[in-house]
């Protein structure tokens, strides 16, 4: 397997400029995600990696050379595209063997390497069949046995998982990332599913508008975003924002949002001085419903009328206010709600976020 180096990596259409500068690390058989909403530039990025893409400046190395101006099938890298690109006329046995027979690898290597796939990939059964008869996880993993015998130094996946339903999905992530394990492989995953993310990468690259808004371990970019942006992607739900001021109380700072004072921990923050206008950031699950989960030593209380229950089975979303700002809440172990139920609240102080109102920047120490 190989690096990947990205140097402030620029991509043009016409004036338009699609990616701003990147510059990002990929090393020898981690699993990085690209993420970010449409638009953001993560599949420009990965098809400039597969050579599908010109680039417009910057350097683009894989294990250590440019390869800039180098054909794609000189890179050493094998892509699977969110529509799979199967050969509709073929078996899953002539799908796995093409590409290697056109490139003249000699029959008996065909074979080693196809056996190994279909035998990784449990699509022994399916080798005589069509991809018309296969299901959508089957047909992806047939898409994957393909990158997988050409032996690439580095997998790109285009959005895999996106036209599978939700069961499918969750078992395909699971196999994709023990693969991954197994070969000891580089991979570079595109999604615009942050929960995804979350549970396939090492190393998480969330993009915004052609720029890089962070880099880091799914755990570092969930629990210290740098940004508002960053805090808001990802996360399910999203996390709730509010408008909110600096302030002292008696037994040290506060931040106050909807009339409501939350104690927070002077050594978490560097925090601006008494009176200076925020935006503090809550995760859902640190809004904790009176009865419904530890209560947190260091915060707020507040109630409200709860306007929406959502269940979700092992738990439910409660969607009330908070002076006037809608917010949403995670009630573990649920019980029935009725719309218009009034409830207690307990905001955790020791793990809100606050968020410089003019840069949107995290001041987390």
């Amino acid at each position: 397997m190989a690096t990947v180096t990205l140097r402030d990596i620029v991509k043009l259409y016409g004036e338009f400029v699609a990616i701003k500068g990147v510059d990002l690390d990929i090393e020898d058989g981690t699993f990085v995600v690209l993420v970010g909403p449409s638009g953001c530039g993560k599949s420009t990025i990965l098809r400039m990696i597969a050579g599908l893409e010109t680039i417009s400046h910057g350097e683009l190395r894989i294990g250590g050379k440019l390869v800039n101006d180098l054909p794609s099938r000189d890179r050493g890298i094998a892509m699977v595209f969110q529509s799979y690109a199967l050969y509709p006329h073929m078996t899953v046995n002539d799908n796995l063997g093409f590409g290697l027979k056109i490139g003249g690898v000699p029959k008996p290597e065909i074979a080693r390497r196809r056996t190994e796939a279909a035998k990784m990939l449990g699509l022994e059964p399916y080798l005589d069949r069509r991809p018309s008869q296969l299901s959508g996880g089957q047909r992806q993993r047939v898409a994957i046995g393909r990158a997988m015998v050409r032996e690439p130094e580095v997998f790109l996946f285009d959005e895999p998982l996106s036209n599978l339903d939700a069961k499918l999905r969750n078992q395909t992530r699971v196999e994709i990332k023990r693969l991954q394990r197994q070969l000891g492989a580089t991979v570079v995953f595109v999604t615009h599913d942050q929960v995804e993310a979350m549970t396939l990468a090492d190393k998480i690259v969330v993009l915004h508008d052609g720029l890089v808004a962070q880099i880091g371990t799914p755990l570092e970019v969930f629990e210290r975003p740098r940004n508002q942006f960053v805090a808001g992607f990802i996360g399910a739900p999203s996390m709730n924002f509010l408008e909110a001021a600096i302030g002292t109380g008696p037994n040290g700072p506060v931040v106050t949002a909807g009339g409501v004072s939350i104690e927070v921990p002077a050594e978490r923050f560097n925090l601006p001085e008494s009176g200076t206008p925020v935006i503090l950031g809550i995760r859902a699950e640190d809004i904790v419903p009176e009865g419904h989960g530890t209560r947190p030593q260091l915060g707020a209380d507040f109630e409200a009328v709860v306007n929406f229950a959502e269940m979700l089975g092992n738990e439910s979303l409660l969607f009330t206010e908070l002076g006037g700002t809608e917010v949403v809440a995670r009630m573990q172990h649920p019980k029935p709600i009725d719309p218009g139920q009034p409830l207690r609240f307990r905001i955790d102080g020791s793990r809100v976020h606050v968020f410089d109102k003019q840069t949107q920047n995290s001041v987390l120490r």
